[in-house]
């Protein structure tokens, strides 16, 4: 919600030739209540001084030697990668105004000022910006949503499938291999039961650091549901550099964890699957990785193994 100290906080910059239009524009801004208000005579500094603080509104003198404000515009678009323009135009031509709203600036005022008219156009022009970067701030927390964890931040499911797709295209066009790990914590349903949901949630979420903090830049960490985690490891070497990989993520989760003033002991199992020795699609290697998890349960936990299962194509059920 847009409150009016969020907009008298809002970023100005005054462009003007004319220093008296400046100092004027500049009273009459501060005595309506704005705190950020900053100005400049000179055309050539506007994309720079813009790059620098992101203003949230540029009160634009469109008749400038040297520079008029619609070159301005232009180099402003380049620094607005999304194409809105905070340019409220300032002109003394009526016959200006139509090209300054085709050249992207969002409203004009006319000169000689009516000062009444230009703080009720900064009003509005700074509301509806500032109401725009909180639509834009939250369909990018919705994006997250929907492609992350929201309590470890890791990769959700929809996301991993994305990941692990472009993993197997890259190494069916590089003819080398990939790697699916499968893992789940070793008894983590007794952490929940003695010590409550949020220590399990903060173990989780440490499990979550080390994972992503084990592999590599490239690899992506993904929470597939409750305490289990899918790693697509980008590119390995065949089973040796694999089990390597995945040794170092079963120790790494091995190590005591301090949660909520106490020092709990966790382990981990893991199942791994290598393209295209395991499967050739998402769904082959994560069966086959998981029936490999399976094998180091029943091998007593704390261990890792590698398919032996050589699925080439997902089966039906």
């Amino acid at each position: 919600m847009i409150n009016s100290s969020d907009i008298l906080r809002g970023k100005i910059l005054i462009v003007d030739d004319n220093a008296a239009d400046v100092d004027l524009l500049e009273k009459a801004l501060q005595g309506a209540g704005y705190v950020s208000i900053a100005s400049t005579t000179r055309p050539d500094e506007v994309c720079g001084l813009h790059r620098q603080n992101g203003y949230d509104l540029i009160l634009l003198d469109l008749e400038m030697p040297g520079m008029d404000g619609f070159q301005v515009m232009e180099g402003l678009k380049e620094i607005e990668v999304e194409s809105y323009l905070p340019v409220l135009a300032v002109t003394a031509h009526p016959a200006h105004k139509l090209r300054a709203l085709r050249g992207g600036a969002k409203d004009f005022v006319s000169k000689p000022f009516d000062l009444s008219e230009v703080l009720m156009r900064v009003r509005n022009m700074l509301e509806v910006r500032l109401l725009h970067e909180a639509a834009r701030d939250h369909g990018k927390i919705l994006e997250s949503l929907a492609l992350n964890d929201p309590l470890t931040g890791l990769a959700n499911r929809r996301l991993l499938a994305d990941r692990v797709s472009t993993a197997l295209v890259h190494a069916h066009r590089n003819r080398s291999s990939m790697a699916v790990v499968y893992l789940d914590l070793d008894g983590f349903k007794k952490i929940n039961d003695t010590l409550g949901h949020g220590a399990g949630d903060a173990l989780l979420k440490t499990v979550a650091q080390r994972l992503v903090a084990t592999v590599r830049e490239e690899d992506t960490v993904a929470r597939w549901g409750g305490d289990e985690f899918v790693i697509a490891l980008w590119r390995v070497n065949g089973e040796n550099d694999a089990a390597t990989a995945t040794s170092k993520i079963v120790e790494a989760l091995s190590r005591p964890y301090g949660i909520e003033g106490r020092t709990v002991g966790m382990t981990a199992s893991a199942g791994v699957s290598i393209y295209p020795i395991h499967g050739e699609d998402a769904d082959a290697l994560m069966k086959s990785a998981d029936l490999a998890l399976y094998e180091a349960k029943h091998a007593g936990k704390n261990a890792y193994r590698i398919s032996t299962r050589a699925c080439r194509k997902s089966e039906a059920p």
